[in-house]
């Protein structure tokens, strides 16, 4: 009897031994259709290229204020937007698009660009967070503070080109997972 004992330790020490199997890849969002976003993205890239500045002096001018309070965020290198994260789990990347797509969108209609509404851009963004946020909900709007006059101008600078950088990396997520 000890034999068989010892053979089915043998047996079984292997399956023991064994590292526990891998938790399984998240599985992307199945209402995110990547090509529709892909191609809504790009047209939002076409967008900001083809907006010219009112204040010719603005248009070299690259402003660095850190962080501004309440503006949009920025895709981080720690918001997993690279393509092998991307190709394993893409919740966090999408999650920090939806967020920074409706913080821009609550820019574009605040008292910044009361002076220069920009319809086209907003409904681009508008069709954006559309498909990006199905099923998700959308939170509470966080309204912009209300800023001097005489800013606007600045602001909308820094504003539309944060937003111009913000989209070229979107746009990459987006192309990427749309393969």
């Amino acid at each position: 009897m000890v034999p068989l004992q010892h053979l089915r330790l043998c047996l079984c020490l292997p399956l023991l031994l064994l590292p526990p199997p891998a938790a399984p890849a998240p599985v992307p969002h199945p209402s995110t259709n990547w090509a529709a976003c892909r191609t809504l993205s790009r047209e939002l890239s076409r967008l900001l290229a083809t907006l010219k500045e009112p204040h010719r002096v603005l248009e070299e001018t690259h402003l660095s204020e850190e962080d501004p309070k309440n503006w949009p965020p920025r895709i981080r290198c720690s918001d997993a937007c690279d393509p092998p994260t991307l190709d394993t789990n893409n919740t966090r990347c999408l999650q920090r698009i939806l967020q920074g797509l409706q913080q821009y969108r609550d820019l574009l209609g605040s008292d910044i660009f009361t002076a220069r509404p920009l319809p086209q851009l907003e409904a681009a963004l508008d069709q954006l967070l559309g498909l990006i946020q199905q099923d998700r909900g959308r939170p509470p709007r966080r309204p912009v503070a209300p800023s001097e006059a005489w800013a606007h101008p600045l602001l909308q600078h820094l504003a539309l080109q944060r937003l111009q950088s913000f989209t070229t990396i979107m746009s990459r997520v987006f192309t990427h997972s749309a393969r």
